[in-house]
């Protein structure tokens, strides 16, 4: 099964232009349950309807999350569908079987207020600071994804127009704004930051990504994590904000104002709507907050 695997990552990145994290998510899916199949002493060839549900059973005894069984189960029963396209599987009961609701979890988002005091969070006299506020900038003022951040190159600002080009999920390629306060923040940080951490690589390996660690190469998504908790737990927000907090206010905040939803979903770069309209949720909870907090008789 370990050469069908590789094949089933191959058949996904050319195939259905699937992301590398997300093949990466169902291979370590798809492992999973070749450790379940072979401690039970089943075969793929044998897989059946009472085989998959036995999968299924033991992910929630282990106390997994709806969501995240959901995920396991989506994994395995592509890879399958791939195996009986090839031919390794006749029959396919395990269709049938039902994949648990997802969990309707709000995402954690910021109130404006706590944006403004993070973003100015950053000391403004460092190398260090002048990257980390840009970057909280960018977050904040485009909405992309760490991960989109990370793999910023130079090229891929326009600092004239005020425009990224993102590359997101499955390589789609999509074009965002990005505000003044973003390019001021960007445009100093070119200037006064991000030469000095350029100086501190060899030549040979100097990069054209946007962002750079302290040793001058290109900043990681786990790093951004870090700087992202370092001055949330700063300013008296904890160390839990992720940097898809922001892209979650940057949204919330969008469609508090009057923002069209279909114009966020483009921004945000989501291929369904549906997934665009959990922040409409979201500025119910902030028209609540509001009314508590300014009227006499709340």
């Amino acid at each position: 099964m370990v050469s069908y695997l590789e094949k089933f990552k191959l058949f996904m990145k050319i195939q259905k232009n699937a992301a590398a994290l997300t093949i990466k998510g169902y291979e370590r899916d798809i492992a999973q349950f070749f450790r379940f199949l072979d401690s039970q002493g089943y075969s793929v060839q044998s897989l059946n309807y009472p085989i998959l549900r036995h999968f299924l059973a033991l992910l929630k005894e282990q106390h997994y999350s709806r969501s995240t069984i959901a995920r396991k189960i989506s994994a395995v029963r592509a890879f399958l569908r791939y195996l009986k396209k090839e031919g390794v599987l006749s029959g396919n009961s395990w269709e049938i079987v039902s994949t648990p609701k997802k969990d309707k979890r709000l995402p954690v988002f910021l109130y404006p207020d706590e944006v403004l005091e993070l973003l100015e969070a950053p000391e403004k006299g460092s190398v260090l600071g002048l990257r980390d506020r840009a970057i909280l900038e960018i977050l904040y003022g485009s909405g992309v994804r760490v991960s989109e951040l990370t793999g910023l190159n130079l090229a891929d600002v326009d600092m004239e127009d005020g425009f990224l080009r993102i590359l997101g999920k499955g390589t789609k390629e999509r074009i965002v704004p990005i505000g003044k306060y973003a390019r001021q923040a960007v445009a100093v940080y070119l200037r006064n930051g991000r030469p000095e951490l350029e100086k501190k690589c060899e030549p040979e390996r100097q990069e054209d990504a946007l962002f750079l660690n302290k040793l001058g190469q290109r900043l990681s998504d786990r790093s951004v994590r870090r700087i992202l908790s370092k001055y949330s737990a700063r300013i008296g927000l904890g160390s839990q904000v992720s940097p898809h907090a922001l892209r979650h206010s940057f949204a919330s905040h969008m469609l508090n104002a009057g923002a069209d939803l279909r114009i966020v979903q483009d921004l945000l770069g989501h291929a369904s709507i549906s997934t665009t309209q959990i922040y409409t949720h979201i500025t119910k909870d902030e028209l609540k907050r509001t009314y508590l907090k300014t009227h006499p008789r709340a």
